[in-house]
């Protein structure tokens, strides 16, 4: 794919990104999963997660190194380009002062953005406020001299993850923002609907929100994706939770073929 090619993906991947009309993802980890998502009208755009990514290699989300994750986006790169649908990537913290290495590497594959971590990967530290900012801006000059100056990041605010509060979260979203990011995500505990009320008048509705699947033990019902777009976010996705129902629905059906066997 040429760089105008990718380029205009983003551009038109940027635009799918419209508070309270939000771009709905549900992340992929190999070329299977990523053709099935595709196939289905009402996928606007294949986004991965790194930590399903990570298992479905072999490793774990914390061990998932920037070679073997280059390796397993190829195909489903691939997947995105015969489909005609832009692709984002989990690149979790950037992998340090391989960042823009890592940027250009997936703008090679025809990626049109990524999700970039505040929290050390292998650490779970933060990452140093001012380097966090940084790092947006590094990664979006590294796209914009590969010839995509309209790459998108999504930049994750982890401090309330890692055991700080919303507002801290918010503080340093609102400085992603200003660096560049076109969304911010904040993880850390499940999403209800006083935050999000409170990131979508932060972040001027440029938030990307974590959709929770429905589980039949909980006495919690999730907010619906409508719900959500309601509330004014502009993104929606769900990590590895279709990964692990997959995983979850091939242990079962495999214990019932065993179950068979022994009767």
């Amino acid at each position: 794919m040429s760089t105008k090619a990718t380029n205009d993906a983003a551009k038109a991947f940027k635009a799918l990104h419209i508070p309270g009309t939000p771009l709905v993802l549900a992340n992929v980890w190999d070329a299977t999963s990523a053709r099935t998502i595709a196939s289905l009208p009402e996928c606007k755009a294949l986004a991965t997660a790194s930590f399903a990514v990570a298992l479905a290699n072999g490793t774990e989300d914390t061990k998932l190194d920037l070679d073997t994750h280059l390796v397993a986006l190829r195909d489903i790169a691939a997947v995105a380009r015969s489909a005609g649908k832009p692709l984002t990537v989990d690149l979790q913290d950037g992998y340090g002062d391989r960042l823009e290495e890592g940027v250009r590497a997936v703008i090679d594959l025809g990626v049109v953005g990524i999700n970039l971590e505040d929290s050390d990967q292998a650490t779970a530290a933060m990452i140093d406020e001012g380097a966090a900012v940084a790092r947006v801006r590094r990664a979006l000059v590294a796209a914009a001299d590969c010839g995509v100056p309209d790459f998108v990041v999504n930049a994750r605010a982890d401090s309330r993850l890692r055991g700080g509060s919303l507002d801290e979260s918010i503080r340093r979203g609102k400085l992603y923002l200003a660096a560049g990011a076109t969304t911010v995500y904040v993880l850390g505990g499940s999403p209800i609907k006083e935050d999000i009320e409170k990131l979508v008048e932060a972040f001027d509705g440029r938030v990307n929100t974590g959709l929770q699947l429905p589980q039949p033990s909980s006495l919690v019902k999730p907010l619906t994706t409508r719900e959500l777009g309601e509330l004014g976010i502009a993104r929606v996705s769900v990590g590895p939770q279709i990964y692990n129902s997959v995983i979850k629905t091939l242990k079962e059906a495999a214990g019932t073929i065993f179950g068979e066997s022994d009767a």
